[in-house]
């Protein structure tokens, strides 16, 4: 039997899409010359039964093709058919009017029955294969059309899943590079097209750069199941994404038109992410019982656009009576972001709020709007605004929007409003819980949609982090400077309370950080990286500053080095600033030129200093690479490296960290807070560079006895004839895969230029055979051309040696971040005290304590870097837990009993007395229960071990205190 795209993709494609309401025709059956892009005859028996006016007069239906007609042409002459494209869409949707009623009167003209998109539709639904189309001379044949009343709304190419030279990626670029530009008019009344191979599928729309192209993904997915792959995932794809309720809802309400920086129009579609989340809001809004929900999609992965899809969604339904949607926001800068994409997306019924007082009136008026408005805006309603039932409020970065009186306030003033909180970086702390403001009980995990860090690289969405570690060392002369402030206290009569305190400030870390000689150095360090591994990228990059002072420092530094032109600085005007400082304060319309500058690679503005402003709201998919010299926390810190993870075509392939003040145990943390779901190992460069040579010679070791010094063919057949059988050829691609990646990531470091003759030899071969089985198939389109660019030393850089990097232990760090090593260092610090603690008439554990407190001492005054910490710190776990190896200890599930027992027994009060035998002893029944070997390094195990302690907290006692839940949960995680 003979396998070929035709029988296996393409068919296999075809049958699942085929049904009782979709007929299947072959191209050649289809009623239609090849040179015609509707199928005319479906098209006007669909305006007749749709359309009562064109059904009273059925002429009337050649009037509406007449015009139809006329847009296809018109995309001819244009560059690009986008633009033919959104004025097609305009008839697809119902926004087209004829005068057809009495007395010439327009009346709405309907192409597609939106009211009924699966069942008892008026819509003729048709798959096709092989559909020929000719414009003059050039002739193109589509694998799969999908045609809704007679319009071509999806074109679909297939690629043979049994060759491993052809990937989706061919597919898609035949679409783009070819069929689009050959011949436009046949894709002007198209919604997306698709491309697969029979092991990924993936859509997009015209004009869309094949590296955006979307993967599909199903929605609810067990995490113990091993990943769907193959024809299995092409089948998921299909159901998702091609049945007509989806393609129709693609149409109507997950589509945008939008400018892009240049001018030109472009053509956004939704990702699956943004789809099922728009969904299921809509959804939870239309049962009407739950009020809330928590939607969490990591930072870059598409929220304002997400909230746009939704917008668009619930102003269409019917059932909400036109609802007032409510866009919150917590900075005038995310108010500025979100009301660009909305206005860019053309949504209509948009007012974005200049005062409190505005936003009081739509209020109270019931203004059935899309209102954007920043949460502060709420800090002097008075009392209850509007108790409607069907006002949404969508409640942007809702980590911080939620906290103190406007939260409050905003709650009171919309009593009946439905919230749902989108972040990126949910904070589960006391006073701080975006769980409890916005998770709804009902929902497993607390969210309603959750896209994860991991998941978004997977598909494409956001790029990975590289993170360099450059730490400053600060050595400092305490003899003398004890003297000579000795000296000082001497000659100005300080008092030794005094003495203490001038010490204090003197000696915080703000000083050392902003010393002069400090700023001087690393600015110089910024300024040789920024040369050496930025600019020749054509990217560009930010330098985050302790404060305002330190901007304006860093800016003088850079200037010697770079040029005043090469940077800017972006601060927040305030009452305390230096006059000075007015040309760095831009306002809302000098800011967004900057930005503008910053996002064309032409200008020769690359570097924007900051210190608080543009660390969040701020889009700008060239910026690479991130230089860190302020302290940063949590969201805060997330927010803000996660400027780099943009996606921008072709090359970029990861966003770069470089940390000056060796924050990466924060950095950990926050990438690690969703128990072990949310997180993502950040490379470390020096360790990269230590894996490449061995990279290489592992793929290298494939081919013993091949002269690699042999050229055409005769080189090339042994090079082949090494790796002959299926095995040993997947086996090389996967050694070369690694490489690869290696490559590229330190890519255009000079220590590549040594082995520069093995890589391009090794590239040569692979692309001679191109395995099948190789993850990250899109590598090889991205990364195409500038592999060429490397073999053929097109690069020639140089990159400063700084003795001041620091190297930081990358498999310390993906332990803790692969859950290998359970916990974090600060909660890893408090488990060692706590069982140090227990044996305190013990020699040994005294001395461990003294090593705890040492450590601690030398750790806060950051003279070392927070792995030394970290080494340190695990060194003395495991002291720990070998010397109470050597005492008598009661097994692990008792002591775990007798911590709950304490705990309890720390919270019990009169008002809510505990009967604390009661609840340590079901805590420890439902533990056992539900847990396995192995549950904290989990998912699912994580998961149902909290679900069962929450019930019993909450449910059965009423304990609703979560800092007794997460000790509780600490002590079932230890012991159990």
């Amino acid at each position: 039997m003979i396998f070929n795209e035709a029988n296996t993709v393409r068919d296999f494609v075809r049958d699942l899409v085929k049904s009782v309401d979709i007929q299947f025709l072959k191209g050649n059956e289809l009623p239609r010359r090849a040179d015609e892009v509707l199928l005319e005859a479906p098209l006007k028996a669909a305006l007749i039964a749709l359309n009562p006016e064109i059904s009273a007069a059925p002429e009337k239906a050649d009037e509406v093709v007449y015009n139809l007609r006329a847009i296809l042409i018109s995309a001819r002459t244009s560059p690009h058919p986008v633009v033919a494209n959104e004025e097609f869409m305009a008839w697809l949707t119902g926004q087209k009017s004829m005068p057809f009623g009495p007395s010439g009167e327009h009346t709405t003209v309907r192409l597609i029955d939106f009211d009924h998109a699966d069942e008892d539709s008026s819509n003729q639904w048709i798959i096709s294969t092989e559909v020929t189309f000719n414009q003059g001379r050039v002739e193109k044949r589509f694998d799969l059309v999908l045609w809704c009343n007679g319009l071509p709304l999806v074109v679909g190419e297939a690629k043979s899943a049994t060759r491993s030279a052809y990937t989706w990626i061919d597919g898609a670029a035949q679409i783009h590079d070819d069929y689009e530009m050959s011949v436009p008019q046949f894709f002007v009344p198209n919604v997306f097209s698709f491309a697969t191979e029979g092991k990924d599928f993936r859509y997009g729309t015209i004009g869309m750069p094949i590296e955006l192209w979307g993967p599909w993904r199903d929605e609810a997915t067990d995490e113990d199941a091993p990943a769907k792959v193959g024809l299995v995932a092409v089948q998921e794809a299909v159901a998702g994404v091609l049945k007509p309720s989806a393609v129709l809802d693609f149409l109507r309400f997950f589509t945008l038109y939008a400018t892009d920086k240049k001018h030109r129009k472009i053509k956004v579609i939704a990702r699956f992410q943004q789809f099922q989340a728009t969904n299921l809001i809509v959804e939870r809004v239309l049962l009407g019982k739950i009020k809330q929900g928590l939607i969490w999609h990591f930072q870059g992965s598409g929220k304002s656009l997400l909230m746009v899809f939704t917008a668009l969604k619930l102003r269409a339904m019917t059932e909400l009576t036109n609802p007032t949607i409510l866009i919150v926001v917590d900075r005038i800068d995310l108010d500025t972001q979100i009301t660009g994409t909305f206005n860019a997306s053309d949504v209509p019924g948009l007012v974005s709020t200049d005062s409190r007082a505005q936003l009081q009136t739509l209020l109270r008026q019931g203004a059935r709007k899309v209102i954007i408005t920043t949460i502060h805006k709420f800090g002097e309603a008075p009392g209850v605004l509007d108790a409607r039932e069907n006002i949404i409020a969508m409640v942007d970065e809702a980590h911080r929007s939620q906290e103190g009186d406007y939260g409050a306030k905003m709650r009171e003033a919309l009593p009946n409003a439905f919230l749902f909180g989108l972040t990126g970086t949910p904070i589960n702390k006391r006073d701080r819980n975006t769980f409890m403001w916005f998770g709804a009980p009902e929902d497993e995990g607390g969210y309603l949609s959750r896209y994860s860090f991991h998941e978004s690289i997977r598909d494409g969405a956001t790029l990975p982090l590289h993170f360099e570690p450059r730490l400053s060392e600060i050595h400092i002369d305490q003899e003398a400077i004890d003297a000579a402030f000795e000296e000082l206290a001497s000659e100005r009569n300080l008092s030794e309370s005094d003495k203490i305190t001038l010490s204090k400030r003197a000696a915080s870390i703000e000083i050392l950080i902003k010393t002069p000689s400090r700023i001087s150095k690393i600015a110089a360090d910024i300024a040789g990286h920024f040369r050496s591994k930025v600019e020749p990228e054509g990217l560009k990059a930010q330098v985050v500053a302790y404060d305002k002072v330190s901007c304006v420092a860093y800016k003088q530094e850079l200037d010697k080095h770079l040029g005043a032109d090469a940077s800017t600085i972006v601060m927040s005007k305030s009452r305390g600033d230096s006059p000075d400082w007015a040309m760095w304060t831009p306002g809302a319309e000098e800011l967004e030129q900057i930005v503008a500058r910053f996002n064309d690679p032409a200008d020769p503005l690359k570097i924007i200093v900051v210190t608080a402003k543009l660390l969040t709201g701020f889009d700008a998919p060239i910026l690479y690479c991130q230089y860190l010299d302020k302290p940063l926390k949590e969201h805060t810190l997330l927010q803000a490296i996660t400027r780099t993870n943009r996606v921008y075509p072709p090359d970029k392939t990861h966003g770069l960290i470089v940390d000056y003040l060796g924050i990466f145990d924060d950095v950990a943390k926050s990438l690690a807070f969703d128990e072990k779901s949310v997180r993502h190992v950040i490379s470390n460069i020096e360790e990269l560079k230590r894996q490449l040579a061995p990279a290489i010679g592992a793929a290298i070791a494939f081919f013993p006895g091949v002269d690699r010094t042999v050229g055409g063919y005769e080189g090339l057949v042994q090079a082949q004839s090494a790796i002959a059988d299926d095995g040993t050829k997947d086996a090389f691609g996967l050694a070369y895969s690694i490489v690869s990646q290696l490559w590229e990531a330190l890519s255009p470091d000079p220590m590549l230029a040594p082995i520069r003759n093995d890589y391009r030899w090794l590239t040569d071969v692979y692309e001679s055979v191109r395995p099948s089985d190789i993850t990250g198939r899109l590598i090889w389109h991205a990364l195409g051309a500038k592999t060429i660019d490397l073999i053929n030393e097109y690069i020639q850089v140089e990159v400063p040696q700084s003795e001041e990097t620091i190297v930081l232990d990358a498999q310390t760090i993906e332990d803790l971040m692969l859950g290998k090593k359970n916990v974090p260092p600060q909660e890893l610090e408090k488990q060692i005290t706590a069982r140090i603690a227990r044996h305190l008439n013990n020699p040994v554990f005294v001395e461990l304590g003294k090593r705890m407190n040492d450590l601690r001492a030398r750790y806060a005054d950051i003279q070392q870097s927070s792995l030394d910490f970290l080494r340190e710190l695990l060194e003395l776990a495991r002291d720990t837990v070998a010397a109470e190896k050597t005492v008598n200890e009661v097994p692990r599930e008792e002591q775990g009993k007798a911590a709950l027992t304490e705990l309890f027994e720390a919270v019990k009060t009169n008002d809510t007395p505990i009967i604390v035998d009661n609840i340590v002893s079901r805590i420890d029944e439902v533990v056992r229960g539900v847990r396995f070997e192995g549950w904290q390094s989990t998912l699912r195990g994580d998961q149902e071990v909290r679900q069962a302690l929450r019930k019993t907290l909450y449910v059965q006692f009423k304990i609703r205190d979560n800092d007794v839940f997460e000790k509780a949960l600490g002590y079932v995680r230890e012991y159990y």
